[in-house]
């Protein structure tokens, strides 16, 4: 795997469990305080058009880690914010940097960074995908039920990136999932495509609906999204009206199995995606899912500087 930047194209069935298995590893090293500096002297460019919390932490910390550097640069900082060609960018930092990790809003930037620069490319998020999200969901969901086959995943709310990305990653995993969504709302048909055929090999599930509470019923997992997403902040109140049926609250948790967790990428809105008994009750595993973004991110910097 020499770029991580679609779930469904770049992440091998078999290579899932190689990969979570690296992650968990380097999270016990990291509990441990063992050494784990796998990537000495490599240097990581990270590229936001899009703030963040977690990504740009979990990144820089994670090179730390590894024994290399991280080095942010936002728009402001580069000449892609000025009109500079992503070929003349990715040109340059191929001849300056180990490998690229970008967050931006279109997915075809992030293509042509690895279409005309020499080193690995990671996509933190775009609009249509955030598949390094996704290996710290499956990672937490792991550790908390032992197994990823079988399990059922339901997503509630808007068929956004992270709606797209889920589908991929639990078809992988042998995850059966369910998106409820308005089908103003719903996922890309070519997601859903794309995880029925991977689906057919592992035996998982797809299932896509406007009803919450099917999407609900025994699922192992309930995860939520903000309805509001960076650049869509003058649709809110719109947007708010749209989803107002699609909170994760306790009668949907009480459709789900009696052991559900409760996951959420963040940053979350509580009284708006999920109510705030659920998001900080007993069955919400946000923040674990948030640090294993750090040990996730970890295994895809080995994977991808280690094999490029």
């Amino acid at each position: 795997m020499k770029h991580y930047i679609d779930f469904h194209e770049d992440v091998g069935i078999e290579e899932l469990d190689y990969l979570l298995d690296i992650a968990a590893d380097m999270k016990a090293k990291t509990k441990a305080g063992i050494e784990h500096h796998y990537l000495n002297g490599k240097t990581l460019a990270m590229i936001f058009t899009k703030s963040s919390t977690r990504t740009r932490v979990s990144f820089e910390v994670g090179m730390y880690q590894l024994g290399g550097a991280a080095l942010f640069l936002s728009s402001d900082d580069i000449q892609i914010g000025r009109g500079e060609p992503i070929s003349d960018t990715a040109k340059v930092l191929s001849g300056m940097v180990d490998g690229i990790m970008i967050r931006t809003f279109a997915h075809q930037d992030v293509v042509d960074l690895a279409k005309y620069g020499s080193i690995p490319v990671i996509n933190g998020l775009t609009d249509d995908q955030h598949p390094t999200q996704m290996l710290a969901d499956l990672l937490t969901i792991k550790e908390q039920k032992g197994t990823l086959k079988g399990l059922k995943l339901a997503y509630i709310g808007d068929g956004n990136n992270v709606a797209n990305s889920l589908l991929q990653a639990c078809a992988k995993a042998g995850m059966d999932i369910s998106v409820a969504s308005p089908k103003s709302h719903t996922c890309p048909d070519k997601y859903v495509e794309q995880a029925k055929k991977d689906a057919a090999i592992t035996g998982s599930k797809i299932v896509m609906t406007e009803d919450p509470y099917v999407a609900a019923k025994d699922a192992d997992v309930l995860y939520a999204d903000t309805w509001v997403s960076m650049g869509q902040e003058d649709e809110k109140a719109e947007r708010i009206k749209i989803f107002k049926d699609y909170q994760i609250n306790s009668d949907l948790m009480a459709t789900a199995d009696k052991d559900a967790i409760f996951l959420h990428c963040l940053p979350a809105y509580r009284g708006y995606e999920v109510t705030e008994d659920i998001i900080d009750g007993p069955r919400s595993f946000v923040f674990e899912e948030a640090e294993n973004r750090l040990h996730a991110h970890k295994a895809i910097l080995v994977n991808c500087f280690l094999n490029s």
